[in-house]
């Protein structure tokens, strides 16, 4: 006669038994991506300098971007773009929520019509719960410029994100703007993304001032130049897009349009 020890016999039965799988910790700690754009549209004229709005449109969609910055948006501004609310039509035609920052906000051409508006504006396919325009500092009284934010919610994750466009006339003046948006940044307490035409080349000073923060996507996943002004025969790096700490840059591009007389820049980053 055989005998089987109770050990022996537990130890059988164990081998018997299927073994539950353990979901992969890959799988379920995998990165959520966010596709950002900053673009310069100069009211909807292209290169050619015609109005075509349109033609940013499909910029925009082609692009696949979740979260897009806007600058040089107008808002019923005057026959330049035929007085239309470009944000709200970009924001229609693409099915995106949209908020808008107006920096230039003057009297309507007659009574009853709406005020001619002119900022930057964010476009995004997530929710987004809150917004605000901050008026940037102009102390040699130049363009008024300002910060546009946008707090979205990314399937749960909330992020900063925020669109700015730096004075082009007075170096002392970006400085002042660019301190500015620092102490924006400091506050946050949320991964942040700020994207933008900044009017300096990536050695200036007032681009080191938001380095401090922030990193310089193109310079850990874009390759070239980044070349995006202007449009017909690029030769500066004046668009940016920068992330605050945790957020990784996967990849960057510099997009061939005609649609502006800048080219827009596109970056897929994760999320912390």
């Amino acid at each position: 006669m055989i005998r089987v020890c109770a050990r022996s016999a537990l130890a059988l039965v164990l081998m018997l038994i299927p073994l539950a799988v353990a979901p992969t910790s890959s799988a379920a700690a995998a990165p959520q991506t966010l596709t950002v754009l900053t673009y310069n549209i100069h009211h909807g004229a292209g290169a050619d300098d015609a109005l075509a709005l349109e033609r940013v449109a499909r910029v925009l969609r082609d692009s696949g971007a979740d979260v897009v910055g806007l600058q040089e948006v107008d808002r019923h501004y005057d026959t330049r773009s035929d007085f239309l609310d470009q944000a709200g039509w970009l924001g229609r035609r693409l099915g995106m929520h949209v908020v808008y920052g107006a920096n230039l906000s003057l009297d309507p051409p007659r009574s009853g019509a709406p005020r001619r508006q002119y900022g930057t504006a964010i476009l995004s396919r997530f929710p987004v719960s809150e917004s605000r325009n901050t008026r940037l500092p102009r102390p040699r009284q130049g363009e008024q410029r300002g910060l546009l934010e946008a707090d979205i919610n990314v399937d749960g994750t909330a992020v900063r994100v925020l669109t700015t466009h730096l004075e082009h006339t007075s170096q002392s003046e970006r400085l002042a703007q660019a301190e500015a948006i620092n102490s924006v940044i400091e506050d946050s307490g949320r991964p942040t993304v700020l994207v933008g035409d900044l009017n300096a080349t990536p050695g200036a000073r007032e681009v080191g001032v938001l380095t401090r923060h922030l990193a310089d996507v193109w310079r850990t996943a874009g390759e070239g130049s980044g070349y995006t002004f202007d449009a017909r025969s690029p030769h500066k790096r004046i668009d940016y897009v920068l992330g605050s700490s945790g957020i990784a840059a996967r990849q960057a591009e510099v997009i061939d349009s005609d649609a502006s007389d800048h080219l827009p820049v596109s970056a897929e980053v994760t999320l912390p």
